[in-house]
């Protein structure tokens, strides 16, 4: 059922956007009254931040219209969107650390006495918008630099309210906030709408989803499901609308002969700034898959073993000798392997040669060994049917799926025991993907252990042998394969009434 009002202070009508082709939002509907505070959900690449940054202003719809108090308006620019009332909090704050909070708020927009800023105003003003929130333990006066994150996100919103807001979209607000934290943001939000805010809210925590939302409207691969009064759904009802796809053919099955050995990986309660209490085994020939929401501690789990986070707590052992990893560099001298969620950032040297990333690794940890990995280099990058005019082009100049493939050899040359993939098809197409799974599988079946993170569902059901869910930087489920989205989505979102779910037995996992 879609509910659609006619009082709406912001409405959106047939949006539709593509981007090189490919649809992302497909005729969206959607509305927001005073004082309402309306959910936005739907799983990774549903088009939530698209429409978001639609209404922002940040960018243009192809087609459909966008009304504001009833008049229908194009902002071609967020600031033109915001001197209209619509302010949008994203998720990475836009803050100057070394500026004080009122600087930051009226950023550009200083009050002026006789030519200059008037800093007596500006600090006034600010510490009155403060007092509007009830929140009385931010000095205007303070450096932003200073403050926690929570705080910080209340100067965003301060900053919002600066602009005389009348719609503030908050993308993702809890995702680095402790509990106390995200009890003060309900406050100011509920302070909001008892003046007549309106309040878009996209998160993926259900819980708050159902604790403040009026009405949720969930999108599905770029498509509305459907607009509905928070009070008509159940959160199994909400889960399964988000979820629901059925696995891609794409994903190989393991191949003839793969059998789960030995422990490569083991974790006995480790934990570090990010992730607490982390137990876990990784066998041999097996492909374990960790799911979990954004800010659930996934990649600071990988960072944790890979010693780029290392853990403060607990014992590791890599086949069975104890080991402390605090260093990339000790984990590969351990035979551990990461191929990591960003590869343009972390993972290549984008000016240099597809031999030299090849090499990077090896040459780096291993310097004795690069005469026989420069030999075996050509084969593996045959292997991985890597598209490139030889082993001397510039890595920039490759496809995203073959810069990922680029990645994988220089960590292939190393000949790791236990490789860690965060997100490792992010970004590329789907022959790319395919190559990557067969890779995946091509390891197990040489008693290689790999630990995959992945934000796509139907990627960790089709590749797992076994799955884990990470949620508030707790391993909080074990399941089987092939357990179904809601399933893993209820432990991920902490919907599920038992948090920590049993693991399977040893003979299931397997």
């Amino acid at each position: 059922m879609t509910t659609l009002t006619t009082d709406a202070v912001l409405a959106v009508t047939g949006i539709r956007k593509s981007f090189f082709g490919v649809e992302v939002l497909r005729g969206i509907d959607f509305d927001v009254r005073p004082g309402e505070v309306h959910g936005l959900v739907g799983e990774n690449g549903a088009g939530k931040s698209t429409l978001m940054k639609i209404i922002a202003g940040v960018q243009p719809a192809d087609e459909g219209t966008v009304r504001y108090r009833g008049e229908e308006v194009r902002h071609t620019h967020p600031r033109q969107a915001m001197d209209e009332g619509i302010v949008t909090v994203f998720q990475e704050f836009t803050l100057l650390p070394e500026r004080t909070v009122a600087q930051n708020v009226y950023l550009g927009r200083e009050p002026r006495r006789a030519g200059f800023v008037d800093r007596k105003a500006m600090n006034a003003r600010t510490d009155e918008l403060l007092a509007d929130l009830g929140v009385s333990f931010i000095d205007a006066q303070a450096r932003v630099g200073s403050l926690t994150v929570a705080e910080q996100q209340i100067v965003e919103i301060v900053k919002a309210l600066s602009f005389d807001a009348r719609v503030i979209s908050m993308d993702e607000p809890t995702a680095a906030l402790s509990d106390r934290e995200v009890e003060l943001l309900y406050a100011i939000i509920r302070r909001l709408t008892a003046r007549g805010v309106a309040v878009i809210y996209v998160s993926h925590r259900l819980k708050e989803i159902f604790d403040l939302c009026d009405r949720i409207t969930i999108l599905k691969d770029g498509a509305l499901v459907s607009t509905e009064a928070a009070a008509d759904l159940t959160t199994d009802e909400l889960v399964r609308r988000m979820v629901g796809r059925s696995i891609q053919s794409y994903f190989p099955d393991s191949i003839e002969g793969t059998t789960v050995g030995d422990a490569r990986l083991e974790l006995d309660g480790c934990g570090n700034s990010f992730v607490d209490g982390v137990s876990l085994t990784l066998h041999a020939g097996e492909i374990v898959g960790i799911a979990g929401l954004q800010g659930s501690g996934r990649t600071e789990l990988v960072e944790g073993v890979f010693g780029v986070e290392p853990f403060l707590r607990g014992r590791m052992r890599v086949d069975g000798r104890e080991v402390r990893i605090t260093s990339a560099r000790a984990a590969v001298r351990a035979g551990l392997a990461l191929v990591s969620e960003d590869r343009k950032a972390q993972g290549l040297a984008l000016g240099q040669s597809v031999l030299d990333n090849a090499l990077l690794v090896v040459r780096s940890v291993f310097a004795g060994r690069t005469g026989a990995a420069r030999r075996a280099v050509p084969g593996i990058l045959s292997s991985l049917e890597i598209s490139s005019r030889g082993v001397g082009q510039e890595t920039r100049f490759l496809s995203g799926g073959n810069q990922q493939k680029v990645v994988l050899a220089k960590w292939l040359v190393t000949r790791p025991q236990v490789v860690l993939f965060d997100e490792p098809t992010r970004g590329i197409d789907v022959g790319a993907k395919l190559a990557v799974y067969q890779l995946m599988r091509e390891l197990a079946a040489q008693g290689t252990a790999v630990l995959m993170v992945s934000s796509e569902l139907p990627e960790v059901i089709g590749m797992s042998d076994r799955i884990l869910v990470m949620h508030d930087g707790e391993l909080v489920a074990e399941l089987p394969a092939g357990s179904p989205e809601h399933v893993i989505l209820g432990a991920a979102t902490g919907a599920t009434p038992l948090a920590r779910i049993a693991p399977t037995d040893e003979g299931d996992a397997r």
